[in-house]
């Protein structure tokens, strides 16, 4: 017995009906949309919509209309990853700009947009404040800022070390220097307020990875000098004018910079040039991808915590670098938070206070800083800080 059909699945022209409509949208003037249409016009069995067909014939039909449907679904969704990838940027794509202004930084996040809020509690903070501050304030997911004579000259202390960080990464990248290579310590080479932490004897073979940490995680200033020394500071100084930061420089030990190191120190820093440099590394934009990434892990692993890291939980990720000299104190850091990524820079100078103690008024701003920007951007993970927590922080070193 002979059963009828409605000839739906392989009917012919419905077939090349979508065949041709996936085509001009997916693989404009592509080779896929041909292969499709070819597929389906070969497999396709041109019927009647009132013919009788076998069970047998009914089966092949079905079969060959689940494999043109099958085509085109893949049709669909190589197009959708097409359009993807096309929708990147050749600027997103290759993240690592040749030269750039400052703002470059962080063209890759939203515009910078006035959190009036925050702005009212930013300047109620530092009202009072014996001495000058500097803050600058974003929210990368939205733009979200806020900020207190943020392009404003300030001492670096050890900040200054990220640019160093960068200089050194970026020798390595150029071939000039090697993450494994081998140096020899000289006594000579020892900062005469502190020495390196490993204490190494003369005539020691250090590797430059120990020393990227050293600067980085301890601050050790005679391993930061050294690396200086084997970048050179014009040649950091160089890279960030390359890139678009005006004000940030090192001062230190660089022919020609003997009266702004008078009156800033080792470098010179605003607190927006601060932050938007941590956010390039965070970014991949800084030396190369690869070269930011280390960077950043470097950034990630701080013994000098009691500070604004104190006020984050500890299961939260933050790049960071802490700067104290005795009128000024200083901190920048990235938060990888829960509800999106936040950068703050906070720099004092001319500091009443210069002790080196937890009660240090320029300490304590920096702790309230870091604890108010996380109660602002993270309101659904409320966290404080244990009060026997500050017992295990190491203590401050002048």
């Amino acid at each position: 017995m002979k059963t009828e059909y409605p000839s739906v699945l392989s009917d012919h022209a419905r077939l090349r009906a979508i065949a041709e409509a996936v085509r001009p949208r997916a693989f404009p003037a592509s080779p896929y949309g041909h292969i499709t249409l070819v597929i389906c016009r070969t497999f396709a069995m041109p019927t009647n919509r009132s013919a009788r067909l076998t069970d047998q014939s009914h089966s092949q039909q079905a079969l060959t209309g689940i494999v043109a449907a099958l085509v085109v679904a893949c049709s669909l969704l190589v197009a959708a990853v097409r359009v993807n990838a096309q929708s990147v940027s050749p600027r997103a794509k290759k993240r690592v700009p040749t030269a750039a202004t400052s703002s470059s930084a962080t063209a890759a996040f939203p515009v910078e947009r006035v959190d009036r809020a925050l702005q009212a509690k930013l300047e109620a903070m530092v009202r009072g404040f014996h001495g000058d501050v500097g803050i600058y304030v974003r929210h990368l997911p939205t733009g979200r800022t806020a900020m207190v004579r943020a392009d404003e000259l300030f001492p670096t202390a050890s900040m200054i070390k990220v640019p160093i960080l960068i200089g050194t990464f970026d020798a390595i990248d150029r071939g000039s220097l090697r993450f494994d290579q081998m140096l020899v310590y000289r006594d000579s080479l020892r900062y005469q307020y502190d020495d390196l932490k490993a204490s190494p004897r003369d005539s020691a073979s250090i590797p430059l990875a120990k020393l990227t940490l050293q600067m980085i995680t301890l601050s050790d200033n005679t391993a930061s000098l050294w690396l200086q020394g084997l970048v050179g500071g014009d040649t950091i100084n160089q890279w960030l004018h390359t890139h678009g930061f005006d004000s940030t420089r090192v001062n230190s030990r660089v022919k020609g910079r003997e009266a702004s190191r008078a009156q800033y120190g080792w470098g010179q820093t605003t607190p927006r040039e601060m932050a938007s440099l941590v956010t390039m590394i965070r970014g991949g934009r800084a030396v190369s991808e690869g070269a930011s990434e280390e960077m950043y892990r470097h950034l990630t692993r701080i013994y000098w915590n009691g500070q604004a890291l104190s006020q984050l939980p500890p299961w939260v990720q933050a790049a960071s670098k802490q700067g104290m000299v005795d009128k000024a104190r200083s901190e920048v850091v990235l938060v990888n938070a829960p509800s999106g990524d936040y950068v703050f820079a906070i720099t004092t100078k001319n500091q009443a206070d210069t002790s080196y103690v937890e009660t240090n008024e320029g300490y304590t701003l920096i702790r309230k800083l870091s604890a108010l920007l996380w109660k602002t951007f993270e309101p659904k993970h409320p966290f404080a800080p244990h009060p026997a927590a500050r017992r295990f922080k190491p203590p401050e070193e002048p």
